[in-house]
This record gives structure tokens, C-alpha cells and sequence, in this order.
């Protein structure tokens, strides 16, 4: 093994969870597009949410108090739902023009978001209603493609008007997720190669200290701004995710 190899990945692994540390999500969406151009995009899909786990469990035992995990319980159901639906469509389905309306919908939720009007958020008392069928949508999108952050802070941002909230919530749903969707690809055989264990091993402390990292930089950062970015970040993810599934 060549040192030399691992300098990029090393950096694009801290780069994308020091995204996850300051906003709670984006790790993916920084890493999958740039890995993918050294390993297979199997690979390192399955590999992103193998770290996704132990990252977004650390981020949000380090935001403890200020995780609202009434939106968990609303979701699950839902996200056990869709790691199901996907493990059946998964053979058989070529998921190109979903992906674009849903990276359109997630480009759009954050740009209203940004604007100085706020979008009315789902009342309570239609929350159960709506949060099966997102919860679904989180599921199989985390199973197909990886990366289910952008729908998450979606729902969040019209749940949540507290940004420290929404950011310490994304990674806690991001963790249950990754999970039941990691349980599925291993039914499936698709976690037995060992490469994909040998670079979590080599990866996961950097991923962890790129949390911590970002974790330390959103201290000084205003709420204000906090949640600028993470919608400007919501708006950027939602155009790569339709501009890969068009690419």
C-alpha cells in the first residue's frame, strides 16, 4: 500500500465531514462525486454510509440536547418502508428522472427557504401524515444512491425554525437511516468485500476528527448565518444530485 495513494481520499474524507460537524449533513455529497473518480461508485457508496454511522452518532452525541427526537419517531416507520420498497426495486428500475425532480424539489425547498419570508412549516397535527410517506422517500433514496441528507434538511427545515435544532437533528435521522439501509445491502451480500473494510478502517478516525473539526466552527458561528448555510448548502446539493443523475 502507497501512503501517497491515500493523501486524497484522506482529504475529501475530512472535507466532507467537517461539512457534516457544521451544518449535519453534506458528507456524502462531497464525497461520493470525488471519490467515484478513483474507486467504483458501488464502493464507495456503500463505503460513505458505513462511516455516515459512527460519524453522524458521534456529531449528534456531541449536539445531545438539542435533537428533536419526536421527528425520528415520526420518520421511522417510514424509512423502514422505504429501505424495503428499494430493496425489491433496486434490480429493476432506472431511477434517472426521480432523482432529477428530487434534486429539483431539494434545490427548491432551500431557496425558498433563503428567503426572508419563511415557508410555513407542517402543522403537528398533519405530521404523522406526511411523515410516512418522506420517511419512505428517505429510505429508498439512501439505498439507491447513497445520500438521502438533501430530503432529510428538506423536511427538517419546514419542521424546525431553530437552526441549532435542524442541525443537530439531520445527522441523528442520517444514522438511523444509514443503518436500516446498511442492514439491507448486507442481506444482499453487498458489504462482503473486504477492500470496502480495509479503507473504513483507514478512513473512519479522519472522518471523525473532520467532525469534530466542523462541530468546533459552527461555535462561531451566528444562528442567522447557520442556517444560510445549510439552506445555500441544500440548494447546491439538490442541483448535483439531478446534475449527476443526468451526467
Amino acid at each position: 500500500m502507497v501512503m501517497q495513494e491515500w493523501w486524497v481520499p484522506m482529504g475529501v474524507v475530512l472535507l466532507g465531514y467537517t461539512a457534516l460537524g457544521l451544518t449535519g449533513f453534506g458528507s456524502a455529497l462531497v464525497i461520493v462525486p470525488l471519490l467515484a473518480w478513483q474507486w467504483p461508485l458501488p464502493e464507495v457508496v456503500a463505503l460513505c454510509l458505513l462511516m455516515d454511522v459512527p460519524a453522524s452518532a458521534f456529531h449528534s452525541g456531541l449536539n445531545w440536547r438539542q435533537v428533536q427526537w419526536a421527528e425520528l419517531r415520526r420518520l421511522l416507520p417510514g424509512l423502514l418502508l422505504g429501505t424495503l420498497l428499494g430493496l425489491w426495486l433496486l434490480p429493476h428500475m432506472q431511477a434517472r428522472w426521480p432523482l432529477v425532480l428530487l434534486g429539483i424539489y431539494v434545490a427548491a425547498v432551500g431557496l425558498s427557504a433563503l428567503r426572508p419570508a419563511a415557508a410555513p412549516k407542517v402543522q403537528p397535527a398533519g405530521a404523522w401524515a406526511w411523515a410516512w410517506p418522506v420517511g419512505t422517500a428517505i429510505g429508498l433514496v439512501a439505498l439507491i444512491f447513497g445520500t438521502a441528507g438533501p430530503l432529510v434538511v428538506a423536511w427538517l427545515s419546514r419542521r424546525l425554525d431553530n437552526a441549532q435544532h435542524i442541525r443537530a437533528s439531520i445527522p441523528m435521522i442520517i444514522t438511523v437511516a444509514a443503518s436500516t439501509v446498511l442492514l439491507g445491502l448486507a442481506w444482499e451480500g453487498r458489504l462482503s468485500h473486504a477492500v470496502i473494510w480495509q479503507r473504513f478502517a483507514l478512513l473512519i478516525g479522519v472522518a471523525l476528527t473532520g467532525v469534530w473539526l466542523g462541530h468546533r466552527l459552527a461555535r462561531h458561528v451566528p444562528v442567522a448565518r447557520l442556517r444560510q448555510i445549510i439552506c445555500a448548502l441544500l440548494v447546491v446539493s439538490g442541483l448535483m444530485l439531478a446534475l449527476r443523475a443526468v451526467g
